[in-house]
């Protein structure tokens, strides 16, 4: 590659005035994107599928010029192409907000000759976007779909239906409140956008360097410590942002290049920040997208609930993982570790511990006490969240400058205004790609309700099982990890919702939290998964490794969290009895499990002094042991298999001589 190749490219100042023309049209979009949003949620006056149609026109617009910003050079054919986007994903939607009463009530079933043209055109819009967003395999999936739905007359057998017009098609997708305006999309533009707004905000006053800074700390009392804050800091963000590829590409930039200075593998590092990345998402109080569409699928339970039952799974989730880094870390890094002071001594510039732990600590508290003892609704949770967010961050910092001689009080009021307007861009940037794959996902889900396919599916999938749970079990998870390839976990989770859950609700009578928590999380593994693994995608990309030795990297220390679905079908008490001493109990012999897994792959060399390949035989006997004590039925054999693992362990340290499990010692 030549040097000319590696040079970020030249604007020319052409490029630069456009930019700037965009980047300011953006920013006044997302105003007035988020001044309907919360209008919205403090009179609710307008019909939710009518609120949504604005939502999604809102997002495509956002997502076209912030597009079109960020182009390069002329290409003068993308960028017509993208003004062209812009243009009917706006028109489509005002004119069905125009004749909502009609559509709504009156037409229902099919449409006038120019409605299905400009629904078509709508149509290609939305695949457009998410092919540009989140690339062929998803597009190919929603382009499957349609063909699935208009030549199932074709097919033989299982997969046959009686084929769905053209018409109709376009009709349920664009002229109806199904589809592309449907409820999955009417849930995020209610309950997940003020929480993209909170994220936003978050980011613009600083949060990501709070986190960040916290997460550098553990390096002062940890040799893991460069390590774990890849751990600490995706779980803190991905709590709110819900995006595994964002998670990972946010967090990834800092944490990424600081293990590979440290001494730590670039493949290494790549697969730690990919798994971190990916469970930030299932941690409460937020979990994301993902979190607001079960409590909607699942009847008789609301968004609490869910944040309840995910408790117990996100803390296994993560302490095994940061158990799992720690093993990783303690091989590769030095005795002396990387020197943090200079990093810390950039983050700490104008850090006030007080300050910062109000600032970000009170709207936190607000969402705590609204959403989970006071028992608020969603949006009204988000709305009083959003709103101490912008009077704690931008007014703590106003209010000290009047009593600090040493600070410019109009400087700091301009200072706190654009940090508010950066802050309310980059919520609407998040989640203008949002709101398009999921009115993607809308418009799958109803057209393969359509066709019937969610029935017929499981009824393939208990046939194939023959009747049996563990093979069903399995098969369904096989099946999450394929239609999950390529997808972030909002829309993966939705599919695999409506094709395989009902499969175990219905044919074993699981209860619905659990099999919901069981696709779930299977959704997520999908984003380490190869051959795809968007996660690992990212952070190899940022740690200039390879993909498949990071994926391999990334497999070995997530194996635990490929056992962890299948707990929620044998065990499921830990997802459905709320917080009570079975639980918790349960839920800690589950992780003594993962740890045995994890013990079992990154234990030492020779464990036992035992050398390859009969020490596989060893690694293999700590895994089984953690896979009984995370899935057997019965309580007792689970005990025995937690005892056997603490014995195993303590007896392998002692011959090792040294007390740092999973250190290789050094006569190996």
């Amino acid at each position: 590659m030549s040097e000319t190749q590696n040079e970020p490219p030249v604007w020319s100042p052409l490029d630069l005035r456009r930019e700037h023309l965009l980047n300011n049209l953006v920013t006044v979009v997302a105003l007035l994107f988020w001044a309907r949003v919360l209008l919205y949620a403090l009179n609710q006056q307008v019909p939710r599928p009518k609120y949504g149609v604005v939502f999604l026109a809102g997002g495509v617009l956002i997502y076209v010029l912030d597009e079109l910003r960020t182009l390069e050079g002329e290409n003068r054919l993308e960028r017509l192409g993208l003004w062209i986007c812009a243009l009917v994903g706006i028109a489509v939607p005002v004119y069905v907000w125009l004749h909502y009463d009609v559509l709504e009530t009156q037409r229902i079933g099919y449409a006038l000759g120019y409605e299905y043209v400009i629904g078509g055109l709508f149509g290609l819009v939305i695949l457009y976007l998410t092919y540009r967003s989140f690339g062929a395999a998803f597009a190919g999936v929603v382009i499957a779909s349609v063909l699935y739905a208009y030549f199932g007359n074709l097919l033989t057998g299982l997969l046959s239906h009686g084929g769905i017009a053209a018409e109709q098609i376009i009709n349920v997708l664009t002229m109806e409140f199904d589809g592309f305006f449907g409820s999955i999309t009417q849930v995020v533009a209610v309950k997940v956008a003020l929480f993209l707004l909170y994220a936003g905000l978050m980011r613009g006053y600083g949060a990501f360097e709070l986190i960040m800074r916290l997460s550098f700390r553990t390096v002062k009392y940890l040799r893991s410590g460069v390590a774990q804050s890849a751990v600490i800091s995706s779980l803190i963000v991905g709590s709110i942002n819900g995006a595994q590829t964002a998670n990972a590409a946010m967090t990834g930039s800092f944490t990424i290049p600081l293990m590979k200075e440290s001494g730590m593998r670039s493949d290494s590092a790549g697969g730690i920040e990919a798994v971190a990345s990916s469970g930030g998402q299932i941690m409460p109080p937020v979990m994301g997208a993902a979190a607001f569409v079960m409590a909607s699928l699942i009847p008789s339970i609301g968004y609490v609930d869910v944040l309840i039952a995910g408790v117990i799974p996100a803390l296994v989730f993560y302490i095994s993982v940061a158990i799992g880094v720690h093993y990783m870390a303690v091989k590769q890094l030095p005795e002396g570790g990387v020197d943090i002071e200079s990093r810390l001594e950039d983050l700490n510039e104008g850090y006030h511990p007080i300050v910062e732990a109000i600032r970000f600590g009170v709207p936190f508290v607000v969402l705590l006490y609204t959403l989970g003892v006071a028992q608020w609704t969603v949006i009204s949770s988000a709305l009083y969240t959003c709103a101490a967010m912008v009077l704690t961050g931008s007014g703590l910092p106003i209010l000290l400058s009047f009593v600090n001689d040493d600070v410019d009080p109009v400087g700091t009021v301009r200072d706190a205004v654009n940090d508010t307007v950066s802050g309310f861009k980059f919520g609407a940037v998040a989640i203008a790609p949002i709101a398009i794959i999921i009115a993607a996902v809308n418009g799958i889900v109803d057209l393969l309700n359509a066709t019937g396919l969610p029935g017929k599916l499981s009824l393939a999938i208990v046939g194939v099982a023959g009747g049996l749970l563990l093979f069903t079990a399995l098969f369904s998870m096989v099946v999450c990890l394929v239609l999950g390839l390529g997808m972030p976990t909002v829309a993966a989770y939705t599919i695999v919702a409506l094709l395989i859950a009902p499969t175990l609700t219905g044919e074993f009578a699981l209860d619905p939290v659990a099999a919901h928590f069981f696709v779930f999380y299977a959704a997520i593994l999908s984003g380490i998964t190869p051959p795809i693994a968007i996660s690992v995608v990212v952070t190899a990309g940022i740690a200039g490794s390879s993909f498949w030795r990071t994926a391999l990297e990334a497999l070995k220390l997530g194996m635990p969290l490929f056992v962890l679905p299948f707990t929620f079908i044998y065990n499921p008490e830990i997802v459905t009895e709320g917080f009570g001493l079975m639980t918790a109990a349960s839920g800690l012999i589950v992780l003594f499990g993962a740890v045995a897994i994890t013990h079992g792959l990154n234990c030492a060399p020779r464990p036992f002094g035992i050398s390859s390949p009969l020490s596989y035989g060893v690694r293999a006997v700590y895994v089984t042991l953690g896979v009984v004590a995370m899935v057997w039925p019965a309580l007792l054999p689970r005990v025995g298999a937690v005892a056997a693992t603490i014995l195993f362990i303590a007896l392998q340290t002692q011959m090792a001589g040294t007390t740092n499990i999973g250190h290789v010692a050094e006569s190996d």
